[in-house]
C-alpha cells in the first residue's frame, strides 16, 4: 500500500511538472530523496511520463489527426506537400531525431552519471537564467505557422538537452522558440508536440526494465502513477496555455532558481545525497 501511496504522489509530481518549464524529471529525482524514498530510477520516470503524453494525444488531438492525415496524404499526393500541415509533420519527425539518436547512444551515461543531484541542481539554475534571458528578448514576431526546417532542428536540438535531468524538456525548447522570435503560446504548443515521439518511444523503451531495476515501485504502482500524471497532466496543459498567451514565464525562472540553489544547498550540508 505504501508504494502505491508514493505512487500517486511522485504521480501527482510528473502531472504538474511535465508541461512546465521546471523539469518534471528533476523533481521525480530530488523529492523521493528527501522523503527518503530513494531515486525511482530513469524507467520509472520514462514510464510514467507515457501518462503525460496520453493527456496531450487527447488535448491535442484534432491538431495530431489534421497533421498526421495531412502528411501521409502528401507521401503519395504531391498536391499536399505544400500544406503547412503536412510540413508540420516533417517539422516534428525532424525534430525529434537528436533526442531518439543521442538518448539510445547515451543510454548509460543518462541512467547514471546525469542523475546526479549536483548536476541536476546546477542545470536548474544554468536554463532558470537562459529561460529568463530567452522570454525576456525574444520578440513575438512569429505564429506557429512560420515555423520552418532549421528552426525545427534548432528547436529539436534544444530538446535533446533535457536528457539531462533539470533541464526541462518544455523549458529547453521554449527557450529556443523564444530566442527564434515565436510567441510564448506558439513555442509552448510546438514544444508540446514536438515531446510525443520522444516521450511516447522512451517510455516504451524503458518499460521492459520496469520489473528488474533498483529503487523501482513494480509493475502496478508504476501503472498507478502512469494514471495519475495522465489525470493532473491534462488539466496542467490546458492552464499553461491560458497563462502564457498573456503572461510571461519569470514565475518558472524564479521556480527554478530557488529549486536548484536549495538542492545544491541540501548536498553541500550533507541533507542529500548526490
Amino acid at each position: 500500500m505504501l508504494d502505491f501511496l508514493k505512487a500517486a504522489v511522485l504521480g501527482v509530481l510528473q502531472g504538474l511538472t511535465e508541461f512546465l518549464p521546471i523539469s518534471s524529471s528533476a523533481h521525480l529525482r530530488i523529492f523521493p530523496e528527501l522523503f527518503g524514498w530513494g531515486d525511482p530510477g530513469a524507467a520509472f520516470t520514462a514510464v510514467v511520463q507515457i501518462g503525460t503524453e496520453a493527456a496531450v494525444l487527447i488535448y491535442f488531438r484534432k491538431d495530431i489527426w489534421r497533421i498526421a492525415t495531412a502528411w501521409v496524404r502528401s507521401l503519395y499526393d504531391p498536391s499536399w506537400r505544400g500544406q503547412f500541415d503536412a510540413r508540420m509533420g516533417w517539422f516534428i519527425i525532424v525534430g525529434s531525431l537528436p533526442i531518439v539518436l543521442l538518448g539510445v547512444t547515451l543510454k548509460d551515461i543518462i541512467e547514471n552519471d546525469f542523475r546526479n543531484l549536483w548536476i541536476i541542481g546546477t542545470t536548474l539554475v544554468v536554463l532558470g537564467v537562459i529561460l529568463g534571458v530567452a522570454d525576456r528578448v525574444g520578440k513575438n514576431q512569429h505564429t506557429i505557422r512560420r515555423m520552418n526546417l532549421r528552426d525545427a532542428v534548432l528547436l529539436g536540438l534544444a530538446q535533446a538537452m533535457a536528457l539531462i535531468p533539470g533541464v526541462s524538456r518544455s523549458g529547453a525548447t521554449i527557450s529556443m522558440g523564444r530566442f527564434l522570435g515565436y510567441e510564448r503560446e506558439a513555442a509552448t504548443r510546438f514544444a508540446f508536440l514536438l515531446a510525443i515521439p520522444a516521450v511516447v518511444g522512451a517510455g516504451l523503451f524503458e518499460l521492459p526494465e520496469i520489473p528488474h531495476g533498483p529503487n523501482q515501485f513494480g509493475v502496478w504502482p508504476t501503472a498507478f502513477a502512469t494514471l495519475v500524471s495522465f489525470v493532473v497532466g491534462y488539466a496542467a496543459i490546458a492552464w499553461l496555455l491560458r497563462y502564457v498567451s498573456t503572461r510571461s514565464y519569470l514565475p518558472f525562472v524564479i521556480y527554478r532558481i530557488a529549486l536548484g540553489s536549495f538542492t545544491l544547498a541540501m548536498l553541500s550540508f550533507g541533507v542529500l545525497a548526490a
